[in-house]
């Protein structure tokens, strides 16, 4: 569900006078349900242990993390990659930067309906984020199955708009990214977050008929803070404690499915 700006920032604030008086002085980290979630809050386990006191602050959609955390009601989120965060500095303004890269989500398209890419009818209906970028990168894997193809050269940032095959006259369903899990059973094919499904007990995430891969590097989950204030000293040696405990990776598996094909512990790439 798409929020207008104004109440997003009601939202926001009133969550954040909540926040404040349930936990002054914590370290508010926003995340959204599933892998980020999970392995964010173990992570806040080992960091309680070394003085470090941290609130997860869970959202269910993508927009508002970052007006919280643009508006200074959380310290910092994890639940977005480089691109996404991009456009949404170029759309809204915001004063935030990536501090660390975390894990990179592979995503997948699933079917309910259907066992195999070449069953898809033709005017089938594809569930697909609603956001700009990640509904290019569901585009993408779409073609990369050969179900479609986009303009050369959009990449990333392709829109239904820049079709220009669509062969089998699919009709497309934009849905908000976490929700598309629960979806799946009601269109023929559903662009799906691994993490999400496992998160939703909806079907099986390992079910997936075609899968990005390391190709996809730029779409790691990083942690974001804002860019016109002193790095927090304390978020530096979170993410150090979630970088290093093997807690968080069984974690993280766990949320993954335990397979190895749905995710990517991006940091352990960086040079």
């Amino acid at each position: 569900m798409t929020h207008t700006p104004l109440r997003l920032l009601t939202l926001a604030t009133l969550l954040a006078g909540l926040w404040a008086s349930a936990c002054a002085g914590a370290l508010k980290i926003g995340v959204v349900p599933g892998a980020y979630s999970d392995s964010v809050t173990a992570a806040a386990k080992e960091a309680k242990k070394q003085g470090i006191d941290v609130q997860v602050v869970e959202f269910t959609d993508w927009t508002t993390p970052n007006v919280a955390l643009d508006h200074g009601d959380i310290d910092a989120n994890y639940f977005q990659h480089q691109p996404f965060l991009s456009n949404a500095i170029a759309k809204q303004g915001f004063k935030l930067k990536k501090v660390a890269t975390g894990i990179l989500s592979n995503i997948g398209l699933y079917s309910l309906k259907h066992k195999s890419i070449a069953e898809i009818p033709v005017g089938g209906k594809v569930a697909i984020a609603n956001d700009p970028v990640n509904q290019g990168r569901g585009l993408l894997l779409l073609q990369k199955a050969g179900l479609l193809k986009l303009k050369p050269g959009v990449g990333y940032l392709g829109t239904l708009k820049d079709i220009t095959d669509n062969p089998k006259k699919l009709q497309f369903v934009e849905v908000e990214g976490p929700q598309l899990s629960r979806i799946t059973g009601d269109v023929d094919l559903a662009q799906g977050y691994p993490h999400f499904i496992v998160a939703s007990k909806a079907f099986d995430a390992s079910s997936g008929l075609v899968y990005s891969g390391v190709e996809d590097a730029q779409f790691a989950v990083s942690f974001v803070a804002r860019s016109d204030k002193p790095e927090s000293p304390d978020l530096k040696k979170f993410i150090e404690i979630y970088r290093q405990s093997t807690e968080v990776r069984n974690v993280i598996r766990k949320a993954f499915n335990n397979d190895d094909r749905l995710y990517v512990l991006a940091w352990l790439n960086e040079k």
